[in-house]
């Protein structure tokens, strides 16, 4: 059964478990999945999670990939509830905030990464907290089973926390309306068909998610993979006949690197769907040359419930024969989301003038939670301030100049340079500082700290600072410290020549 026209999240699967009961929905360790079985569990869930607390209140999950992972993204909207997907990378005070910012209520979990959450002394004594290893299922056949409540397109489904220029990560809230919307927008760019299996090693807490929710919208069948590793992905294109995948960059080399790499291994491979760092040109050449793989960009981000532009297969085969610049860019709008530039003064940009890129879209987010300042901020008038500096070319191709959020892209994730500074500076030792991202060949980006010490202090000391308060990935890779920051004409600490200055530093 393909794209049925449901409007809220839940009824995708239910509506999939009836079309096609035995059709696969989840290939998981090798195990097939049926959208009956996985439709089942995720109904059990709904009715135990509908008994606890009232509609729309927050359930949280903090899990690496899995298939209970997969019930309770449907689950929690079934049951009326809002969905906040835990980055399990963070550490437990980044984790203990947004639990509280929150107001979740019930914490679903893997066992090892509650651990130091339960064991934290600012740990709230009211969440209601299940595990999802053996407590999972029995909790779910014995939890009394309430009546779901009424649910609407415009009910918040998701809370996403995103890293913000402020530092503190915001919540994202996407109702069924936006995220639908943005399932329509990627079909559009990355059409599924109902015979598809498709591969996903990226975390289910980000937005990135909305590619497996996709697949069950027209019936096709996920492959999920806890995380990623080259050896195993390429052992699950060649025994599972994978035909679309989503990887980044990055991931897409290690394949082509590995030792046990042959061009058969993707030989079933129609499309790979990639985002969040450019593709090099060399990288581009090596995977047309050695396989039949389409490649295909998008430019999104948490806000706007996926993706509002894209670099097509096309455009990359274009790119590998005489137009390399191609792959600078994000790639043309689609006909559901409007973009438009505009300059400091909101006046609008002409072709190859860099401005800021604004959004109108269905699949925008409804605002942040509890944040109408920053919501305000964010949507004007149904526009999307996205914070990134674009241009467009005569062609309408989008390329990103800058992020002026000042975001670290490093091997997928954001991290917020000013958190990491606020981190920095409350060490006695730092009497300022400024954090960028610079070229890794590894992660597209790393954060570097530019520190002004007040004392002497080691890189060692500062790594163990930073990692009792960040996600490691946050953690700066590189330390330099210097007598002064530089600043620009007002005042503030000059990012950009700071990014020259070090770039080819080494």
């Amino acid at each position: 059964m393909t794209d049925s026209g449901c409007t809220q999240l839940h009824h995708i699967l239910e509506c999939q478990a009836g079309a096609q009961p035995q059709g696969t929905a989840l290939w998981w360790q090798g195990t097939a999945i049926t959208y009956a079985a996985l439709h089942r569990n995720s109904a059990a869930a709904a009715a135990g999670i509908a008994a606890i607390g009232a509609a729309g209140d927050r359930v949280a999950v903090l899990a690496w990939n899995c298939p209970e992972f997969m019930e309770l993204m449907y689950a929690v909207p079934a049951a009326g509830r809002i969905l906040v997907p835990l980055n399990a990378r963070l550490a437990p005070a980044e984790l203990l905030y947004q639990l509280r910012f929150s107001g979740a209520g019930v914490l679903f979990g893997d066992r090892a990464l509650l651990a130091p959450l339960l064991d934290h002394a600012d740990f709230p004594a009211d969440i209601q907290v299940i595990a999802l290893d053996s407590e999972y299922p029995e909790w779910r056949a014995a939890a009394p089973a309430a009546t779901l409540p009424r649910t609407a397109p415009d009910d918040p489904a998701w809370i996403l926390f995103t890293s913000g220029s402020t530092g503190r990560p915001k919540g994202a809230v996407l109702t069924h309306r936006s995220f639908i919307a943005g399932l329509r927008s990627a079909a559009l760019a990355r059409p599924v068909e109902p015979a598809d299996r498709y591969f996903y090693p990226f975390p289910l807490f980000h937005v990135a998610a909305h590619n497996v929710i996709l697949q069950h919208q027209h019936g096709a069948a996920v492959v999920l993979a806890r995380s990623f590793d080259a050896a195993e992905t390429l052992k699950s294109c060649r025994e599972l006949q994978v035909t679309t995948m989503s990887l980044a960059p990055t991931m897409i080399g290690l394949l082509l690197d590995h030792a046990d790499f042959s061009a058969d291994d993707l030989a079933s491979v129609r499309t790979i769907g990639y985002g969040a760092s450019a593709m090099p040109q060399t990288l581009l050449q090596k995977l047309l040359a050695e396989t039949r793989v389409g490649l295909c960009q998008s430019y999104g981000m948490t806000e706007l419930s996926g993706s509002v532009a894209f670099l097509t297969v096309e455009d990359h085969r274009q790119a590998a024969h005489g137009h390399p610049d191609l792959l600078l860019s994000v790639g043309r709008p689609l006909p559901t989301a409007q973009l438009r530039l505009v300059n400091d003064k909101g006046e609008p940009c002409a072709a190859g003038e860099a401005g800021e890129i604004l959004v109108r879209a269905e699949q925008c987010m409804q605002g942040y939670w509890q944040d109408a300042a920053a919501t305000e901020a964010a949507l004007t008038e149904g526009w999307l301030h996205t914070g990134d500096i674009g241009r467009f070319d005569e062609a309408g191709y989008l390329y990103i100049v800058d992020r002026k959020k000042d975001m670290i892209i490093s091997g997928g994730e954001n991290i917020a340079s000013r958190e990491v500074e606020e981190v920095l500076r409350s060490h006695p030792a730092v009497a300022d500082c400024a954090v960028i991202g610079l070229p890794d060949p590894k992660w597209g980006e790393s954060a570097c700290a530019v520190l002004r010490c007040s004392g002497e202090v080691s890189d060692e000391v500062l790594v163990r600072h930073c990692r009792g308060l960040l996600a490691g990935y946050k953690t700066p890779r590189r330390w330099i410290r210097t007598d002064a920051l530089p600043l620009n004409a007002s005042g503030k600490v000059d990012k950009p020549l700071l990014r020259r200055l070090y770039s080819d530093a080494g």
